[in-house]
């Protein structure tokens, strides 16, 4: 193999790899929000439990209730939550409560394990009777 071919190979080994890790990146950016909201974001070092995920639409509309977990603490994630949501067009009703276009979104955190500062977040979503 001449030069001007183990250029050219090297070449399209490393944009193969580079489009690679985009897809992976554009998949994995996915996995930052609350499955089945669609735009309710997970936040900074929580991870959802995908397995306890329960996602149906009724015919008044959808049903989403997910949980995530992370070390932190409750007080800075309900922080996130009533700073954040209200800039993707949801209402805070109370403390926990979001409302928007026909849907309610309840936010529960607590402590699993308040020593190893285990947090545990459950999010519902469903439709709005208030709405209607």
């Amino acid at each position: 193999m001449n030069r001007r071919n183990v250029r050219a190979f090297l070449v399209s080994v490393l944009t193969a790899l580079a489009l690679h890790v985009g897809d992976a990146a554009a998949q994995g950016a996915g996995s930052d929000f609350v499955g089945g909201t669609g735009d309710v974001p997970l936040a900074p070092g929580l991870i959802e439990d995908s397995k306890a995920n329960v996602v149906f639409d009724s015919p008044a509309g959808r049903i989403v209730e997910s949980y995530a977990f992370g070390r932190g603490e409750v007080d800075k994630v309900k922080a996130f939550y009533a700073d954040t949501l209200p800039q993707l067009g949801w209402v805070a009703a109370e403390p926990g409560v979001f409302r928007r276009e026909g849907e309610v979104l309840r936010i529960d955190a607590a402590y699993e394990d308040a020593v190893d500062k285990r947090v545990v977040v459950r999010f519902s979503l469903s439709p709005d009777s208030a709405a209607h």
